[in-house]
């Protein structure tokens, strides 16, 4: 047995080191393919799971979002729905402050509304069968909106929302925007069902046939709701309608443009079979549905829509309105909902507005939201005040300048046309405090509002570019003396002052600003430069038509630009020194609410600061003398108030082509600038007796503008002079104290005559030799030579800018710009003729 045992045991060990067969011969394979199969059915388990639980998560998570939206949204009273589903034939409607009308905003949209039994029973049908079958019995949405929604969130396919019920789009067309964010439809649900709640069916389907827009009429004029869609179509009403009929508008909604028989001018479409094909389909989902007979199909298929069609017509012509408070409003009402709009899809303003695209898409939607959404937009513009300007320039305008007419050829016909070119004027009233704007004149003739064209600022410019900000950064005081000589400041780029002519001496600030000098004003702006960012400063005031290479340049200390400022930029400028240093941004529309009274926009006043409190008292001290010995002279003569805290700056481009005058009270800003369109390449401008014409309107307006409401002019309001002001007696002809200076080997001993001089962030010290801004060697040796009666370069003597070459030419070099000055004596020159500007 034992040997037995052993030799079985030797008989085994064989089968124990067996060689493997090949993988895939016949007896294995189907071993490995059914590992195989069952791996891959472990993983498709996995997977399928692992997408069941992203899914869920993805649902859950934005169901939870769909909740946080609904729980974040003000729910609208029924009397608030009630009143939006009321106002089904308004557009919006444009106010006034103090909810004055303007008017509604003009839209070719028709629109005759009419009750649900004046509609014919095929009508109400044919809608429901086409647009939503279970009309009569959901909630107003179906589940599968919602899942939808959630849909469109997780592919992005966002703008896949069709199949909404009738009540949803009565919500998206009465209560909501055009947006197509999964907000927006959380939104639309919300109110779907709560519409569905307070509403009988019949109430929402009287609602939707109102405001569903339907393509054109025979006219070519937009048309909304059944009724015009019946007149404008058939010529019938809309309860007169038959099977055929009612099927034919109950498709249009879905495509009105493609649908609609008739193109823009009334005309019959070349092809018309897209229309009439929609119109068997909704005859076909009528009788699927059971909601007509066979008979009535068959019956209405074979009607002759062509023929009932209403022949092609002409609309009656309208008269485009040239009703510049019309036009203002409504333009700034749509560029803030536009703004929000992109706001809403993630746009930021900067992009909307670097985009032309984005601005043409949104700016579209928002007129669209305007003209048929029912807002009510207020503005700040106060009729009685508004309508008092436009009787002054009525009055005024016939004295403004020549009318030129003349004849533009038509590129295409190869006509002539006649044209009118009269002077035009923007002007614009401004309170201090909000930036509200109060009042305006649009222009003389037309349409272009003015109060926005890009013109010239002359020297208008200067308080706000040169010397706020000269005084701001405590380079300059109120009596700084600044060279009034012949120079050339590089690049051979020189200025004179008015009617060429050239002061040959130094003045102090006060004097330079008063009477609008321009090579003063020049060297001052240069010396500026060197350590100041005067774009940050204009900047915080609004200023942004301004381009670099502006900056870059001296001539823009004058007003020489690439494309000019804006009249509303350069009022609210200029309205920075009366509101003690800050700035707030103009604005029109106040508010804008829903058709339920909600509001959606209220402007928010931002103050910037600009200049310290102590600089603004300064340039109100500075400026005041424009009006009471300087350029602005005539307005401070002719208004019926007390002027004594009346601040001005006038302003002339060259050869006339702009004027400007803009003054401050307290309360008010005004800022009136005239001119000629100069389209077609012409060239024209205005006399030299035009600023003065121009203040005395100026003046008229104030007037006009003070007898409505003299407390909006705050004039008792004086400015409080800050204790950062500092005040330094200092010698009248050299800006600085008085005291021994040695000049050339000389000791001067300075005793004359004194003035006070304003600064902050600066004292003015003894005077040295060299003591103003912009002179040169030659300067000073004239000016310390003429306080010894020793001047021989007549000193003072003002001389044209040829009489200056001429003298350059037969001196040497350095004694080529001979200059010096006083304040008393500058103080007399006339001011017709100190005002430049470059």
């Amino acid at each position: 047995m034992r040997e037995s045992k052993h030799h079985q045991k030797k008989q085994q060990a064989p089968k124990a080191q067996r060689v493997a067969l090949p993988p895939f011969s016949k007896a294995t394979w189907p071993l490995y393919l059914r590992v195989a199969l069952h791996t891959l059915r472990s993983l498709i388990y996995y997977g399928v799971g692992l997408a069941l639980i992203l899914l869920a998560f993805g649902v859950g998570l934005l169901g939870g979002y769909f909740a946080s939206i609904i729980n974040d949204t003000a729910v609208p009273t029924k009397a608030e729905m009630t009143r939006t589903l009321a106002n089904v034939d308004t557009s919006t409607q444009l106010f006034y402050a103090n909810n004055q009308s303007i008017g509604h905003v003009k839209s070719d949209l028709l629109r005759d509304t009419v009750s649900l039994d004046k509609v014919s029973p095929w009508l109400q049908k044919a809608i429901v069968a086409t647009e939503d079958e279970d009309f009569w019995t959901n909630h107003g949405v179906v589940p599968k909106a919602l899942i939808r929604a959630v849909f469109a969130e997780v592919t992005g396919l966002g703008s896949q929302t069709g199949g909404s019920t009738l009540t949803q789009q009565v919500v998206k067309l009465q209560f909501l925007n055009s947006q197509t964010t999964f907000k927006r439809k959380a939104v639309e649900i919300m109110y779907a069902l709560r519409l569905n709640h307070h509403y009988s069916k019949g109430r929402i389907l009287e609602e939707y046939l109102n405001i569903i827009t339907l393509g054109r009429n025979h006219t070519g004029q937009n048309i909304a709701g059944v009724e015009t869609a019946a007149l404008g179509l058939f010529g019938k009403h809309a309860k007169d309608l038959n099977l055929a009929e009612s099927a034919y508008i109950a498709g249009l909604p879905q495509s009105p443009s493609v649908y609609t028989p008739y193109t823009n001018t009334g005309a019959f479409k070349s092809d018309l079979s897209a229309g009439f094909n929609r119109e068997k389909t909704v005859l076909f989902r009528m009788y699927r549905a059971g909601t007509i007979t066979k008979a009535e199909y068959d019956e209405a298929k074979a009607f002759d829509l062509k023929a009932a069609l209403l022949k092609p017509g002409n609309a009656e012509s309208t008269v485009s309105s040239d009703d510049y408070v019309y036009t203002m409003v409504q333009s700034e009402a749509q560029t803030i909902l536009a703004q929000q709009l992109a706001k809403a899809d993630g746009y930021t303003k900067t992009q909307l507005e670097g985009s032309s695209s984005l601005t043409q898409t949104y700016d579209k939607d928002a007129g669209k939201l305007l003209a048929t959404k029912g807002y009510q937009v207020h503005s700040t513009l106060n009729k009685p005040i508004y309508d008092a300007m436009q009787k002054v320039v009525a009055n005024y305008k016939g004295s403004f300048g020549y009318t030129y007419t003349g004849y533009v050829k038509d590129s295409v016909t190869g006509g002539y046309t006649k044209t009118s070119a009269p002077v035009q004027n923007g002007t614009v009233l401004l309170d201090n405090q909000t930036g509200a704007i109060l009042g305006f004149v649009g222009g003389t003739a037309g349409q272009v509002n003015h109060i926005y064209t890009k013109r010239s600022p002359g020297s208008s410019i200067k308080p706000t570019l040169v010397y706020g900000p000269a005084i701001d950064s405590g380079i300059i005081s109120s009596r700084t003396m600044l060279a009034d000589f012949k120079k050339d400041f590089g690049g051979g780029y020189s200025v004179t002052d008015y009617g060429n002519t050239i002061l040959n001496k130094f003045v102090d600030a006060t004097t330079a600003l008063k009477n609008s000098l321009n090579i003063p004003t020049v060297n001052l702006y240069q010396e500026l430069r060197k350590s100041v960012d005067v774009k940050a400063y204009m900047t915080k005031m609004g200023v942004t038509t301004l381009t670099d290479n502006d900056y870059a340049t001296l001539g823009l200390a004058l007003g020489g630009t690439d494309y000019g400022e804006t009249v509303q930029e350069a009022a609210s400028a200029f309205a920075t020194f009366a509101r003690g240093g800050s700035n707030v941004s103009p604005y029109v529309i106040d508010r804008i609410e829903d058709p339920s009274g909600k509001v959606i926009y209220q402007h928010k006043t931002e103050t910037r600061h600009v200049f310290s409190k102590a600089t603004a008292y300064i340039l109100t001290q500075m400026l005041h003398q424009t009006v009471t010995s300087g350029t602005g002279i005539y307005a401070g003569e002719n208004v019926n108030f007390n002027a004594s805290n009346l601040i001005a700056k006038t302003g002339t481009s060259n050869d006339y082509k702009d004027l400007w005058f803009i003054g401050s009270t307290p309360g008010i800003t005004m800022a009136s600038w005239m001119g000629y369109d100069n389209a077609n390449g012409a060239n024209h401008t205005l006399s030299s007796s035009g600023s003065a014409i121009n203040q005395r309107y100026w003046a008229a307006l104030a007037n006009a503008v003070y007898a409505l409401d003299p407390k909006r002019f705050a004039l008792s309001d004086t400015m409080q002079r800050p204790s950062a002001v500092k005040s330094t007696t200092v010698n009248a002809e050299t800006g600085l104290k008085n005291g021994d200076v040695t000049y050339n080997g000389k000791t001067f001993s300075l005793t004359g005559s004194t003035a006070e001089a304003l600064s902050y962030g600066y004292t003015p010290g003894v005077t040295q030799a060299q003591f103003g801004i912009g002179g040169t060697t030659a300067n000073y040796t004239d000016f310390w030579a003429s306080l010894q009666g020793g001047n021989d370069d007549s000193y003072g003597e003002k001389k044209s800018g040829d009489e200056a070459d001429q003298t350059d030419a037969a001196k040497s070099d350095e004694a080529a710009s001979s200059s010096s000055s006083s304040a008393a004596s500058a103080s007399s020159t006339a001011p017709t003729t100190t005002e430049a500007n470059q």
